[in-house]
């Protein structure tokens, strides 16, 4: 992974880190999980649309034959993950939520070595791994009584699945159109089939605190809407599976706004399930990096 799709991802996985925190202060605050999620991404369609119209941009129509593709990205990668997640933290704390997402490498990493034909390497494989591990650990550390197979834990999972196959379906999508405009088009799709949750909207709205609708704003401004852009461009620049490899980072973060934020602290095993997590995308951006251009250099020598 280059610098720029490095910086990309990382700038994104901060941003989406700190909207497990928001979410949970918007619940709390008055937003059932329906409203909170169309509300985001009313805001994150609206921020698209003033794009698009905007003088001297130039905003291409998706193709007729991609349509159909990106329509069920947009379903999966938006609808269904931003419902998982959200209904999944009205039980699960944000902290934890962010953990269960974070196994998202794994699938992607899976997705991608027989989708794209991505060759990830030992290094890959057991930066992965490591990563898993560290996962498992700030898992321990965090678990409690709110942690569990629960519905909220088995929703979050199908979010982290979810998104996996959407980061990997859209990156040969990034080749025909820009990172802004198809991310874009996913917000709008994704986002018709949450005006289900509309009646009674506005009701929420004004009855909701203050904090509350902040945080929801916040959410869809930059989570929602400007994050899935840097993440598409990291995307457009590198291998699916390393830049994925970087949620790996996301509960590092998450933790620390739900400690400052909610008031969540961590026990000293989530820090060093944390050290390790951040170990483990060194593992496949560095290791991993230089064995897989070992591993083309000797493809194209036998070609």
């Amino acid at each position: 992974m280059n610098k720029k799709a490095f910086l990309m991802a990382a700038f994104t996985i901060i941003i989406w880190g700190s909207s497990f925190a928001a979410i949970r202060a918007s619940l709390h605050g008055g937003y059932s999980a329906g409203h909170l999620v169309l509300f985001r991404f009313m805001i994150a369609s609206g921020i698209f649309i003033l794009y698009a119209v905007w003088p001297g941009i130039k905003f291409r129509l998706p193709k007729k034959e991609d349509m159909m593709r990106i329509c069920i990205l947009s379903w999966v990668g938006i609808s269904v993950y931003q419902i998982c997640v959200t209904f999944g933290e009205e039980t699960v704390i944000a902290s934890t939520a962010s953990m269960l997402i974070a196994a998202a490498p794994v699938f992607t990493a899976v997705i991608a070595v027989f989708v794209l034909k991505e060759q990830l390497g030992l290094f890959g494989w057991i930066g992965l791994f490591v990563g898993f591990i560290g996962i498992f650990l700030i898992t321990l550390g965090t678990a409690g009584s709110t942690f569990g197979i629960s519905k909220g834990a088995f929703l979050l999972l199908i979010a982290s699945i979810a998104t996996s196959v959407f980061f990997v379906f859209q990156k040969p999508l990034l080749y025909r159109y820009q990172p802004i405009e198809l991310t874009a088009y996913f917000t709008w799709i994704g986002t018709l089939p949450l005006f289900t949750f509309f009646p009674g909207l506005f009701q929420q709205i004004e009855g909701a605190t203050v904090e509350a609708t902040i945080s929801a704003i916040y959410v869809g401004i930059f989570p929602a809407a400007l994050a899935y852009v840097t993440w598409a461009i990291a995307l457009s620049m590198g291998e699916a599976s390393a830049v994925t490899s970087m949620m790996y980072i996301e509960p590092v973060f998450a933790i620390l706004v739900a400690w400052i934020w909610l008031h969540e602290l961590p026990s000293t095993l989530s820090v060093v399930g944390g050290i390790v997590a951040v170990l483990s995308v060194v593992v496949v951006n560095v290791f991993g990096r230089k064995q897989r251009g070992t591993l083309r250099k000797k493809a194209e020598s036998s070609t």
